[in-house]
């Protein structure tokens, strides 16, 4: 527990609760490399001051025993007003447990929590604590699963297209001999003004994927994400390097700190860097990261949870847009009262309500609670 020295300035983090829950997908879902049929949404409330902040994430039960059993009481006691000192504290103690995975989720959602917090006791949206550069950030609606029939791929991105989306995302590389056929089916739907991305998450070969980003360019391809493992720095390289002309390579969503983030800006390989709040320790690494890109004139993507990457998002030059992401979409609106709906394809900040505008619908969430 971090020292409180005297002073009528301090406002204490009180205490943090934590609570998770499972909710089924509406269908099956797959992708290039992993099939799924639920989603966990990890909740934290931080209290301090007569004030409660709202954060989460979306990892496995572990991140949560990992919140109240550990990370709860290295917070409580530091003031409400210093997140970056909270965050330093939950990065020191966590030495041992290693970084990367639900260690770093656990982190996210503590420091939202702390993030939100903060702007609560100040009265002010989170955007307006973090300083506004942009009134709304443009999204893409972001599903078309592997596991869908062209059927239901057609309907979905076509939805986002008439919805005023300007670009829509879908899943590749499971069958990839079927990929070039989704694609245009994927076009067909949408329309020639709306872009297409495809996401791969690393699913193909180097081969495969040069292979399959000729051919993505009679479909107007304008993002190829995870052609080949993010871990593969030369591979993402050598696909920058050699994709047609209009095709951004793009990687970044598995980032769970600083270092990573700068091995893949220094092999130069992609064109757009992503990154998630929810993932890489929270928004307070979310920052540092977009310091990386700014220092490297390198935009940045946020990856999935959109409200609680809106806020952020609008607060930096480099922001490029936000993942519309269909799973968390509905998490979010059926759990979260505040949940931002995009208006001409961009999601605005609502200043009309503080810190991240979020309340927890705890009853409507009962039923999916975790015990």
């Amino acid at each position: 527990m971090a020292v409180v020295h005297a002073s009528s300035a301090i406002v204490p983090v009180e205490r943090v609760d934590v609570s998770a829950y499972t909710i089924p997908t509406d269908a099956p879902e797959s992708d290039g490399t992993l099939e799924w049929d639920r989603t966990t949404l990890v909740v934290v409330e931080a209290a301090g001051g007569g004030h409660r902040g709202l954060g989460y994430t979306y990892a496995d039960v572990a991140t949560a025993v990992l919140v109240r059993d550990r990370l709860a009481e290295i917070v409580q006691g530091y003031d409400v007003m210093a997140v970056p000192a909270a965050w330093s504290a939950m990065r020191h103690a966590i030495r041992n447990l290693g970084r990367p995975g639900i260690v770093s989720m656990a982190i996210a959602a503590v420091d939202a929590a702390l993030w939100d917090l903060k702007a609560r006791m100040l009265d002010v949206p989170l955007v307006t604590l973090l300083g506004q550069v942009h009134a709304s950030v443009p999204v893409y609606g972001s599903g078309g699963f592997t596991s869908y029939a062209l059927d239901r791929l057609e309907r979905q991105l076509g939805e986002w297209a008439r919805h005023g989306l300007g670009a829509v995302k879908m899943k590749i590389g499971r069958e990839p001999e079927q990929d070039v056929q989704r694609v245009r089916a994927a076009r067909d739907a949408i329309g020639p003004r709306v872009q297409l991305f495809v996401d791969a998450n690393g699913a193909y070969t180097r081969t495969e994927a040069l292979r399959h980003a000729e051919a993505f360019t009679t479909y107007d391809v304008r993002w190829f994400e995870e052609p080949v493992s993010s871990d593969d720095l030369e591979g993402l390289r050598l696909l920058r390097d050699r994709a047609p002309a209009g095709m951004d390579i793009a990687a970044g969503e598995y980032g769970y700190d600083l270092p990573y983030f700068e091995r893949m800006l220094a092999a130069g390989a992609v064109d757009c860097l992503q990154a998630d709040a929810s993932r890489c320790a929270g928004i307070t690494e979310f920052l540092r990261v977009a310091a990386l890109c700014d220092a490297r004139s390198m935009p940045l993507s946020a990856h999935t949870a959109p409200s609680l990457h809106v806020h952020p998002c609008a607060a930096l030059s480099v922001t490029r847009h936000l993942e519309y992401f269909h799973d968390h979409v509905r998490i979010e609106r059926m759990l979260f009262d505040g949940a931002v709906v995009p208006v001409a394809g961009r999601l605005a900040p609502d200043l009309s309500r503080p810190g991240l505008g979020l309340e927890f619908k705890r009853a409507d969430a009962a039923r999916y609670e975790v015990h």
